[in-house]
This record gives C-alpha cells, sequence and structure tokens, in this order.
C-alpha cells in the first residue's frame, strides 16, 4: 500500500493505528442456512430435535474426601482422581419446549446411535420429526441410512464441519457438566449413569427452551 500511494511504511501502519485499522486481520466463518432455518421458522406441525453424543464421560472419584468449606475457608478437594470408567450419552433436545430425551451406552458406534434414533421414533411415534446433527460418520453409516429410508419422516440435517455452537443439545451437555459431573464424586460408572439419569428427570421438570438469537444476517458472511 505505502509503494502504491507514495508514502513511507511507517506512514500507512501510523493511519492504520489511528483510524483502528487491521487489514491483515482475518476470521472464519462456518454457516448453515438449513440449520438457521429450523431454528428462526420449524416446520409447522413438525418437531425439530437437536441431537448428539457427549462421548467418554468420566467417573471420577477423589484419592482423598471433600474438605467441605467453611467461615474463612472454599471447599478443597484433591487434584489427583481416581478414574472408574466412562459412558457415552445421547441427547435429543427438542428446540419448541426443552424437553430431553436421554439414553447411556457404552460405546459410540453407529449400532448405538442406530438405537436411539428408535427411542426418538417410539417416544414420538406421529411427528414428522427434523434432526439438527454434526458430521459424525456414526450418522451416516450405510445401516443408519437404510433405517431412515424405511422411515421417511425423519429428516436429518448436519451443521457445518467445526460449528458444534450451531447445535442446541451443546448448550444443554454444557449445563449438565456444570451442574452435575464437573463437581460430583463418582465412585462407579453405575453412579455416573444415575446421576445423569436423575440431572434428566429434573431438568424435565423446569424445562425450558433456548432462545436463538442469531439473525442469518448475523451469520451468514
Amino acid at each position: 500500500m505505502a509503494k502504491e500511494v507514495g508514502v513511507s511504511a511507517t506512514t500507512v501502519l501510523d493511519t492504520w493505528r489511528e483510524e483502528g485499522l487491521k487489514p491483515p486481520r482475518t476470521r472464519g466463518f462456518k454457516y448453515s442456512t438449513d440449520v438457521i432455518g429450523l431454528y428462526l421458522h420449524p416446520p409447522e406441525g413438525a418437531l425439530v430435535l437437536c441431537v448428539d453424543e457427549k462421548r467418554q464421560i468420566q467417573a471420577l472419584d477423589r484419592t482423598q474426601p471433600l474438605l467441605p468449606m467453611k467461615p474463612g475457608q472454599v471447599e478443597r478437594r484433591t487434584h489427583d482422581c481416581v478414574r472408574h470408567g466412562t459412558v457415552t450419552l445421547l441427547a435429543a433436545f427438542d428446540i419448541a419446549t426443552g424437553t430431553v430425551t436421554g439414553r447411556t451406552y457404552s460405546r459410540h458406534r453407529h449400532e448405538e446411535f442406530l438405537r436411539f434414533l428408535k427411542v426418538i421414533a417410539a417416544r414420538y411415534p406421529r411427528f414428522e420429526i427434523h434432526l439438527v446433527l454434526d458430521n459424525y460418520r456414526t450418522h451416516k453409516h450405510p445401516v443408519v441410512r437404510a433405517w431412515l429410508a424405511e422411515n421417511p419422516r425423519f429428516h436429518l440435517h448436519f451443521t457445518p464441519t467445526s460449528a458444534s455452537w450451531m447445535n442446541q443439545v451443546e448448550t444443554w451437555f454444557s449445563i449438565l457438566h456444570r451442574k452435575a459431573i464437573q463437581r460430583g464424586v463418582l465412585r462407579s460408572v453405575r453412579a455416573l449413569i444415575v446421576t445423569i439419569q436423575q440431572f434428566i428427570a429434573q431438568w424435565d421438570e423446569t424445562k425450558h427452551p433456548f432462545s436463538w438469537v442469531k439473525t442469518p444476517n448475523e451469520v451468514l458472511p
């Protein structure tokens, strides 16, 4: 630019700085008119569910008991943990009501995903169902595709790669982690599963949807 306008590079840099300009700066973006359209204008009479796996949730115990907080002292815990195994949670978040359908599995293959689709089908037998998912390979497995072909009321909508923030169930996973798992003392996989099940039951008693606040103009480049 300095060569083009006939001034020194220092003058160009000083001008950029004074005007708050940063031409070399870039940022990435991801968008999906499909998913955004579902959130803003869901099909009439249909159900929109955000679905994903929260993989390898760990059942963590502490090597020493927690020391509860007391006046002038925060809660104290050991930094090291005892690992008792993991579990995978598949969950479907209803964007209209906030209702969560969840099942835990020991693995996260296409077999488990197909079993979960059948759980959804049984829970909502009379709806056209639109699922928002990421591009994880189990969601596109030939066996899954064959089942979907036999169940045409299911419609899949994939978020862009590396755009998990667009899937509303990820927000719910974050709440689950903060409120039920992060501070937990879980001495077995069974205890972890019970904790997850209890949280889902409690959530559904006071459930609420999340408000999608990004307009297409804010998301699209």
